[in-house]
């Protein structure tokens, strides 16, 4: 991908790896991401990294550098995307002890995880007919886009997807899963935690859907829609280039033109996914903080809470 030296360059990376001293590693790493003036969040757990930054070429440049410095990242991989204007407004590293949270004991990606298919293989990989192509993202992230034919087990959080597994899948059944989700972190545990359950043949989307989008030619893409990402872009298309959504600020979801154009959709404070859940005093405080953010931006400047 090339990036010019003026663009925003997004890199999201992750690494199971053992860190009985991640609490000693947050402050050195928060201070060389300000120094480098990166925006966006890093979470440091028991079981390795996750995160994703933001800044200019130079910046994304020397955090790598400085994350790979340290023997236990040198294999550190990472996806970067692309963006007009900055998508995150703070620096923040989070102690944890997941660096995703699936929320139960007896996964070990470090060690067990299904087979990676990197972009290239992944068609021919799940136009196999005996193969459950899952889709392992949360309900709002599917919606708006997934693979044709894959299968959504519609959680509302990861924490949900062992129930799901052992409510609806059979290893007898299911004898070859093909997973994927955004960035491939989640398919490390998930695949891991299928294994343990006694599933044989599990492959992953190697660097999901975003290392997908950048190395499959639209024209030969089974993606169909755009994918939800963490960040003020919303969702991204098969560009990598941000998305036609926006984002509801109460419940998160992604906002296509239908729900915007819903009486119950406010600007701000709702929509029709969560019209009805809000109560008076929350309805109060996302009005206020709207007309905030409407203040700031009147002015010409950013609402540091408009995201």
């Amino acid at each position: 991908m090339n990036i010019s030296s003026n663009e925003i360059v997004i890199a999201a990376l992750y690494k199971f790896v053992s860190l009985p001293d991640f609490r000693e590693l947050r402050q050195p790493l928060l201070q060389r991401c300000l120094d480098l003036r990166l925006k966006g969040t890093f979470l440091l757990a028991p079981e390795g990294i996750n995160g994703t930054v933001a800044g200019n070429r130079e910046a994304i440049d020397g955090i790598l550098a400085y994350l790979r410095s340290e023997p236990r990242f040198a294999g550190l991989a990472h996806k970067e995307s692309k963006a007009a204007r900055l998508p995150f407004h703070r620096m923040k590293v989070k102690l944890r002890q997941e660096i995703v949270s699936l929320g139960i004991a007896g996964t070990d990606p470090e060690n067990i995880t299904g087979r990676r298919v990197e972009p290239e293989h992944w068609n021919a990989e799940i136009a196999r007919p005996d193969t459950l192509v899952l889709d392992i993202r949360n309900q709002y992230e599917t919606e708006i886009g997934s693979f044709r034919n894959a299968v959504a087990p519609d959680t509302g959080t990861f924490r949900e997807f062992p129930g799901y597994v052992d409510k609806n899948l059979n290893p007898h059944k299911h004898t070859r899963v093909a997973m994927f989700c955004t960035g491939g972190i989640r398919c490390e545990k998930a695949s891991s935690y299928l294994l343990s359950r006694g599933f044989k043949d599990v492959v992953q989307l190697q660097g999901g859907i975003l290392n997908y989008l950048e190395k499959v030619e639209r024209k030969d893409s089974l993606w169909e829609g755009e994918c939800f990402v963490f960040d003020s872009r919303v969702a991204i298309d098969h560009d990598l280039a941000e998305g036609d959504y926006e984002q509801c600020f109460a419940c998160r979801r992604p906002l296509g033109e239908d729900d915007m154009a819903s009486e119950k959709y406010q600007r701000g404070v709702s929509c029709p996914r969560c019209y009805d859940e809000l109560t008076p005093e929350q309805r109060q405080r996302f009005s206020e903080r709207q007309r905030q953010v409407e203040l700031a931006e009147s002015r010409g400047e950013q609402h540091i809470g408009s995201s």
